[in-house]
């Protein structure tokens, strides 16, 4: 039986490991045998040097053969392995063919394993570059997001994780961060992507930002409101280094390629501090702040500014405020330019 074709193809269509998939096809072969053949013990093996599937059975070697399905007489046996004795086993070529019932079951074993065969390779390919940015092309669209080739690999970047009103067309080359790697496909797919959450403007500060990369720059927090905006604290364990600075780059020649890769998303950069209330003050950025006041607890702050500040410490649809709270971890509401607490402003409660 040749079966070697469709071994080889696997192997090189696939990219998967010979011997297992020899392996599996030699036990789906061995499996459609037994269930025609039910009194014979099959083997099955796979011969390198030929490419073929080859189909043996055991039987017992006697002096007088009485039952021909489960004995071969021991002066037959000599020409198969001319050290058999007595009471050995050896395997005999078999030669009948089986039916079409059991060729369509041992393709379905084959295609089965096949599958868990390819899905541990993804696993084993994949799963130390998970929570790492990956660099694929978009396939297609598909009802929940995108369809993304990654090498000869299908991600998946589902329509949670695209950045709001970015535009992805099929052909282009987008970086993502490998949010989930599957040990079992689920819809199709084992790679799950993302470009919406905030461990995706993490890794690539890490990818472009050597310093990051390295460990001289922490990144403290990081809060995302994706299309929007996103807020980073950062701290430097070497004196000498500004994280922010570093982080932006002369001219903001760093910074660019991570405002680039997020399209029209902001960043605002602040250094980290143990002081609360300069805490707070810097996640308002790009507000400039009077004064803040700080609850007997440190869980709330009372901030003052101009009126013509207001706008910008709130932000668009309060999303600047809502991150400088995430970012601060403070309840920040903001104090009328009259001097009273704006009880009213919608975007008090965090």
């Amino acid at each position: 039986m040749n079966l070697g074709d469709v071994i080889e193809s696997l192997v090189e269509e696939r990219n998967l490991d010979r011997d297992r998939v020899a392996t599996i096809v030699c036990n789906a072969v061995k499996a459609a045998y037994e269930r025609k053949f039910l009194d014979l013990d099959f083997v099955v093996t796979f011969n390198k040097k030929s490419s073929t599937i080859e189909v043996a059975t055991r039987k017992l070697v006697v002096p007088v053969v009485t039952d021909k399905d489960c004995e071969i007489a021991h002066r037959k046996a000599l020409t198969i392995d001319p050290k058999c004795d007595v009471g050995d086993e050896v395997a005999v070529p078999f030669d009948e063919p089986v039916g079409r019932i059991e060729i369509l079951a041992a393709r379905q074993i084959i295609a089965s394993q096949i599958k868990e065969l390819e899905e541990s390779a993804v696993y084993e390919e994949f799963a130390d570059r998970l929570g790492k940015i990956v660099t694929g092309v978009i396939h297609k669209k598909e009802r929940f997001g995108f369809a993304v080739s990654i090498g000869d690999v299908s991600g998946f970047l589902p329509n949670s994780g695209i950045i709001p009103e970015e535009q992805l067309r099929i052909g282009y080359s987008v970086k993502m961060v490998l949010k989930e790697v599957l040990p079992v496909a689920r819809g199709g797919y084992q790679l799950i992507l993302d470009r919406a959450s905030a461990d995706f403007v993490r890794c690539l500060l890490e990818l472009e930002i050597p310093e990051i990369f390295e460990g001289i720059v922490e990144i403290k927090k990081i809060v995302r409101a994706a299309g929007y905006k996103t807020k980073i604290a950062l701290v430097s364990l070497n004196k000498d280094v500004d994280p922010v600075g570093t982080c932006v780059g002369v001219g903001g020649v760093r910074i660019k390629p991570i405002l680039k890769g997020l399209g029209m998303e902001k960043i605002d950069l602040v250094p980290w501090t143990d002081d609360i209330a300069e805490m707070v003050k810097l996640s308002l950025k790009p507000a400039i702040i009077d004064n803040v006041q700080m609850s007997s607890d440190g869980g709330q702050a009372l901030v003052s500014l101009p009126q013509d500040q207001r706008a910008f410490a709130i932000g668009k649809g309060g999303q600047n405020i809502a991150l400088a709270s995430a970012l601060s971890d403070v309840q920040i509401s903001l104090e009328q330019s009259t001097g009273e607490t704006s009880v009213n402003d919608p975007f008090i409660e965090m």
